[in-house]
């Protein structure tokens, strides 16, 4: 049904007809606004109106702000995180007027010795380091950005405080200004980036009813009320405090503190579910334990959301053949299990190997064969695993892990089942 569709409704009686009518987007959405009576013996119309005004308008200001078919098109964490996530913009954009006016002072606007070729090339050079930092961060890491949406969160919303801390300093430090101008556009190139990307997953993650596009224009839409909003006190903020450097660093930490715990209590609404690394070694952990696994909302209160540096290549290792499986190689060494995959691997084989090795990984301190053992589990326990994740409501297409760098080939010979 399209969107404020009216929908009538027929019923017949000996002495009349009645015609209700229904605006409303969605079938679960519907409201009654008229109903039209007409009688059969004197051809009389009569309408009664069902709703007023008022509630008529206010719904269609809110179709500029709320998906179609809320609550049913998007999932539960979609309020909370929207709710968290506008109040860490509000007080983003309060503190760029802070920051932008500090910036546009050490520039030189309103002094009668600065030149505009001079502030000029400042602001050009600060705008193509953060080009070039953009471009540079997107090379190292724009394909990892999926694998750990919460964390890259968190970081572009950092670097994004560190942006703004450095346009703050600069009227302090005079000599170093043209570096800290130009370390300030790198952070938020950093910050536009990492945003944007995990804006986009967490966007697929929210739509239930591939309605990403409809998602996204609304919190367009959102995001643009809380900049005016945010604007409106940051100009009255940065009047009351214009000469007051004391209130002006007590504000702007004040409201930075408040910044980086609305963004955390904002990734801690989300129940994410999708396979990462982490999400997938917790559930293979409770599965080995239990037999049973985790619901996303349970596993989004155990995975860390900060950084989280782990170094898992070992070069001097054995190499494990599992010729049934044919499409990764595992190599284990003290518990730490390397995985190289065949140039022919699809998803499926990716995320089968990263659960593999940790299996093999949990058995590597029992002093058994742990090559014969965790091959034993896959071919017994995996498919099982697998069907109760997708039971329990998670995306098993794929592993959201780092980019793989390089890949192999091999030929089998099925007389070998160790090679050093």
């Amino acid at each position: 049904m399209k969107e404020d569709e009216k929908n009538p409704s027929i019923s017949k009686t000996t002495s009349a007809i009645i015609v209700e009518e229904w605006n409303g987007s969605t079938s679960t959405k519907l409201t009654k606004t008229a109903t039209i009576s007409i009688s059969s013996s004197s051809s009389s119309l009569s309408i009664q109106k069902s709703s007023n005004p008022f509630t008529h308008i206010s719904g269609k200001i809110l179709q500029a702000f709320i998906p179609e078919g809320f609550p049913n098109s998007v999932t539960p964490d979609y309020v909370p995180f929207q709710v968290w996530d506008l109040l860490q913009g509000l007080s983003t954009y309060v503190r760029m007027m802070l920051s932008t006016q500090a910036l546009l002072s050490a520039i030189g606007v309103g002094e009668k010795s600065a030149t505009v070729i001079g502030a000029t090339f400042q602001w050009f050079l600060r705008d193509l380091s953060g080009m070039i930092g953009g471009i540079l961060f997107t090379f190292y890491q724009g394909s990892n950005l999926d694998s750990n949406a919460k964390m890259w969160r968190l970081i572009a919303d950092f670097m994004n405080d560190l942006g703004m801390l450095m346009d703050l300093l600069s009227p302090l430090l005079p000599s170093a200004f043209l570096f800290i101008l130009c370390l300030g556009s790198l952070s938020r190139s950093f910050t536009g980036v990492a945003s944007g990307a995990t804006r986009a997953a967490l966007t697929q993650h929210f739509a239930l009813q591939d309605n990403a596009a409809d998602i996204s224009a609304k919190e367009g839409s959102q995001e643009t009320v809380a900049t005016m909003i945010g604007m409106a006190f940051g100009m009255l903020l940065a009047r009351i405090t214009n000469g007051h450097a004391i209130a002006i660093w007590i504000s702007f930490l004040s409201l930075t503190i408040f910044h980086m715990y609305a963004n955390y209590k904002a990734v801690s609404c989300l129940s994410l579910t999708t396979l990462n690394c982490e999400r997938s070694s917790i559930l293979l952990s409770h599965f080995f334990k239990t037999g049973q696994v985790l619901s996303p909302k349970q596993v989004s209160t155990m995975e860390h959301i900060l950084p989280l540096w782990m170094t898992s290549w070992s070069p001097k290792s054995t190499l494990h053949k599992n010729v049934s499986l044919a499409k990764y190689l595992l190599l284990e060494k003290n518990g730490i299990v390397s995985i190289v995959v065949h140039k022919d691997s699809t998803a499926a084989d990716i995320l089968q190997s990263f659960i593999h090795a940790l299996v093999m990984s949990k058995l590597a301190g029992e002093k058994r064969d742990v090559h014969m053992e965790s091959e034993l589990w896959i071919e017994k326990h995996y498919k099982i695993f697998i069907s109760k994740l997708q039971s329990s409501g998670w995306k098993t297409e794929r592993l959201l892990s780092p980019s793989i760098g390089w890949r192999a080939k091999w030929l089998l010979e099925a007389s070998d089942d160790k090679a050093d």
